[in-house]
């Protein structure tokens, strides 16, 4: 039996909520096949559609209706985190009771504290909200007084600051659930954003990105394994290309070597094959793994997936 925290990819939640009720029951068998097999879950997700969407929405009707507050970041991120864990826990727990398993869900929101001078505050690089053609983008941008980028040739998408986690501010609550036999939703969307002051903990504007958080907070649970879920079976080089490769296994020597040919693309693979190098770095013996979200139970097994480790 493993510890596992998993980070599940946009993927496996939709654009919106009526779409992301569908989506996670799909979402919610595979990840309880891991529960299945006798595994401890932690689960940590995205949520950049989700956020930009909150976000969107209060800053479309505040310029209608002046009594309705534009929303701050951090507030839109705990919003997010309440509701796509709502759905996750719903679509879980059905899945226990069909299976007869005994498992209680909880769902955490949660706070990643992060460094005012982290020097992404000066480079916004995080991809938040749905796609736009450029012209559009563009046009929102000036509105908005937005930063948008061309997100892998996916299309264009508002980018925010995106900081380095440091640690999470519930992580002795998310342990003793964990410890206590719990499925545990935590860290969503990277976890709301604060900073230390004076007066206590403050919420800042940013996205952590949710394959650096999970992580962060798999290595303070002394996780087993890391799975970052995704829409591909493995990590390829030369992606899009005709020598196009999957691998197989992947090292941290590798992993650098692979990073400096500029192989992975910003805000997609890139932060995933950091993460994953970074938790097998950081002891002996630590797995992380990188799958398609249909096999999530087969790549903890080693069956399928690109598995990290040196």
């Amino acid at each position: 039996m493993a510890k596992v925290v998993v980070a599940l990819g946009g993927n496996a939640l939709g654009n919106n909520p009526e779409e992301q009720k569908e989506i996670v029951k799909k979402t919610a068998k595979y990840l309880v096949d891991i529960v299945e097999r006798g595994n401890t879950l932690i689960i940590c997700h995205g949520n950049g559609p989700q956020v930009g969407m909150i976000n969107l929405g209060f800053n479309i009707a505040n310029k209608n209706d002046k009594s309705i507050s534009v929303m701050p970041f951090p507030e839109c991120g705990s919003m997010s985190q309440g509701y796509i864990a709502y759905h996750l826990q719903q679509a879980i727990q059905y899945q226990l009771q069909q299976r007869k398993i005994k498992k209680n869900v909880a769902g955490i929101v949660t706070q990643t504290l992060v460094n005012i001078h982290d020097t992404a505050f000066s480079n916004p690089s995080k991809p938040v909200g749905p796609f736009y053609q450029e012209d559009e983008a563009e046009a929102l941008a000036k509105k908005y007084n937005w930063t948008v980028k061309n997100d892998a040739n996916r299309g264009w998408r508002r980018v925010i600051a995106s900081p380095q986690p440091i640690d999470i501010i519930e992580k002795d609550i998310i342990a003793d659930l964990v410890n206590h036999g719990f499925i545990v939703i935590a860290a969503g969307g990277g976890g709301i954003p604060v900073i230390k002051t004076n007066a206590g903990y403050q919420g800042i504007d940013a996205v952590i990105d949710k394959d650096f958080t999970s992580e962060k907070l798999a290595e303070i649970l002394d996780a087993d394994q890391l799975i970052i879920l995704t829409a591909v079976d493995k990590v390829m080089i030369n992606y899009g290309k005709p020598d196009q490769k999957a691998l197989d296994k992947l090292n941290s020597a590798e992993v650098d070597q692979y990073i400096s040919e500029n192989q992975f693309a910003a805000g997609s693979m890139l932060p995933k094959v950091q993460a994953a190098k970074k938790f097998i770095s950081s002891k002996k013996g630590r797995k992380a793994i990188i799958a398609n979200l249909e096999k999530a139970a087969d790549a903890i097994a080693g069956k399928s997936g690109t598995i990290f480790g040196d």
